[in-house]
């Protein structure tokens, strides 16, 4: 499968797609929060989401798991991905949500910044750190502003939030090194959510005392989109763009998941539509033009 440096249109429209499914799942996660636990839920999303992963590779004749090094670093992958969502939940619990998003969107500079010393070909350039600081300075722009709520807490919630970016960037990393060009993505992807099940589960044992408060259809449905459409259907896309893309460029579009995150909130939770938003959402398109910029010189 050949590994393409610079994103083409399929790629660009691919990933705005996911983003918009990313931003709208926030919301999504908000409604279902009423009637199950949110790390439960998470851990049930990853448990349906598998059993797709799993038809799908019987489906396509493809081995479901490794006996060789490949199945440990599919472990590897899983563990970072249960890691980063228990530090987003254990986070959660001491800082608010728009801060835990930010926080969470850290990863990018992380990937970028990996990628120029662990990859080859993904070089750290002027232009594509300038792309990247702008990105990220318009989605502070949309969450600026300390909240009247802040808890002496909160700033151990912030540490946690920034390690949880932390592991997602370092879960892309880890993919793009040792598992690209060397399994499939539908392993990649059932490596991540098998092996993080049971952190998942565990997280929930400690958070959470009760697991579901209400059911109604509603629930179920919300529940559904998260398991089938963003965790199999958007998470395996995802995964076979990182086989095939730039890691550093692929993780700059994230970028626009907090801000239709932000968006989605406006039109379906009622929530202020701020000056901050309309100033961050160029920032951020400014960013990314200028990261996917195929000059090579600078």
């Amino acid at each position: 499968m050949e590994n393409k440096e610079y994103l083409d249109f399929k790629a660009i429209t691919i990933l705005l797609a996911l983003t918009l499914l990313w931003g709208l799942n926030y919301p999504v996660i908000k409604f279902t929060n009423q009637g199950i636990s949110p790390v439960f839920s998470s851990a049930i999303r990853s448990v349906i989401a598998s059993l797709f992963g799993i038809l799908y590779c019987l489906r396509q004749k493809e081995t479901l798991f490794h006996t060789d090094i490949r199945l440990f670093h599919g472990f590897m992958v899983g563990l970072l991905f249960g890691l980063e969502f228990a530090c987003v939940y254990f986070g959660m619990l001491y800082t608010d949500a728009v801060r835990s998003v930010l926080f969470v969107y850290l990863s990018p500079f992380v990937v970028a910044a990996g990628a120029h010393f662990l990859l080859k070909g993904d070089r750290l350039t002027l232009l594509k750190t300038a792309g990247l600081l702008l990105a990220f300075a318009g989605v502070f722009a949309v969450f600026w502003g300390k909240p009247k709520t802040a808890r002496p807490t909160m700033l151990f919630g912030d540490i946690l939030e920034i390690t949880a970016g932390f592991f997602w960037g370092a879960t892309t990393l880890y993919i793009k090194k040792f598992m690209a060009q060397k399994v499939e993505p539908i392993n990649t992807f059932l490596y991540q959510l098998v092996f993080s099940i049971p952190i998942l589960f565990i997280v929930s044992l400690i958070l959470e005392p009760r697991w579901i408060y209400k059911i109604d259809f509603l629930i179920i449905l919300a529940l559904f989109f998260q398991s089938f459409i963003v965790a199999f259907i958007s998470y395996l896309i995802w995964f076979k763009l990182i086989h095939q893309y730039s890691v550093s460029r692929l993780s700059s579009f994230t970028f626009f998941t907090p801000l239709f995150g932000v968006l989605f909130g406006v039109l379906f939770l009622n929530e202020e539509l701020t000056v901050s938003l309309m100033i961050g959402l160029p920032l951020v398109s400014l960013g990314i033009f200028l990261v996917n910029w195929r000059g090579k010189t600078v």
